[in-house]
């Protein structure tokens, strides 16, 4: 059986160019040498590579998430003057990442993201049933009175649904600052860079003016209390 040499041209990794590895770079934050190798497989298509490194980070993060994060570091960002600000607490394993340039990028770009998109909730797992429930009536009941068919009517609350949680919950929003990438795909892209488990605890934003809901709560709880003569 004849075998091919292994400068062959069939067996050669097809050439990328230093600019095309650079745009990479720029697109997705990976290392250079992760981004020639995604370009490799991908056969030069920069999208494709895309893919390639979004879905190596994916598989990283799986791997390492159920790894302690106990260290980490609250990002903050204010914007309009002082009228709008955040905390973020996101968490990692070691020190040692958490005071890198790129860890603390990640905080403020992520409470900056937070300041502008208004998320609800973290992740979509920690969206209350009863919100769940209210938001699968209100898909219904709209259904239902656009005329459309019972027989679809689950598949189009599924659909409302997957609107809800990306608008409302942080991982499955869109980076403002680049809509071809979710948090969660940002998040997972940085644990594959520096082999660690990456996540965000919690965050709270504040709108000077703004009522929060335990202030409205409390404000309905007082007003249905009665007043002693």
């Amino acid at each position: 059986m004849s075998t091919q040499p292994e400068n062959s041209p069939e067996l050669a990794s097809p050439p990328v160019s230093a600019q095309l590895v650079k745009t990479l770079r720029e697109r997705t934050g990976a290392g250079f040498n992760d981004c020639r190798a995604a370009l490799q497989e991908a056969k030069g298509d920069l999208e494709a590579a895309i893919g390639v490194l979004r879905k190596k980070g994916q598989v990283a993060a799986q791997k390492k998430a159920q790894r302690q994060a106990t260290e980490g570091a609250i990002g903050s960002y204010i914007h309009a003057g002082g009228r709008i600000g955040v905390l973020i607490e996101v968490n990692c394993e070691s020190d040692f990442v958490a005071r890198t340039d790129e860890f603390q990028h990640l905080c403020h770009g992520l409470a900056m993201h937070v300041a502008a998109l208004n998320p609800r909730f973290v992740r979509r797992e920690e969206v209350p049933s009863d919100v769940l429930d209210r938001e699968r009536q209100s898909s219904r009941e709209q259904a239902k009175a656009s005329g459309k068919p019972e027989h679809i009517l689950d598949k189009i609350i599924s659909g409302k649904l997957e609107k809800f949680y990306e608008e409302n919950c942080l991982y499955e929003q869109h980076f403002i600052k680049d809509e071809s990438i979710t948090i969660r795909e940002m998040i997972e892209q940085m644990v594959a860079k520096v082999g660690e488990n990456i996540a965000v605890r919690r965050f709270s934003r504040f709108k000077v003016g703004e009522t929060t809901a335990a202030e409205t709560a409390a404000d309905a709880t007082a007003a249905a209390v009665p007043v002693e003569g």
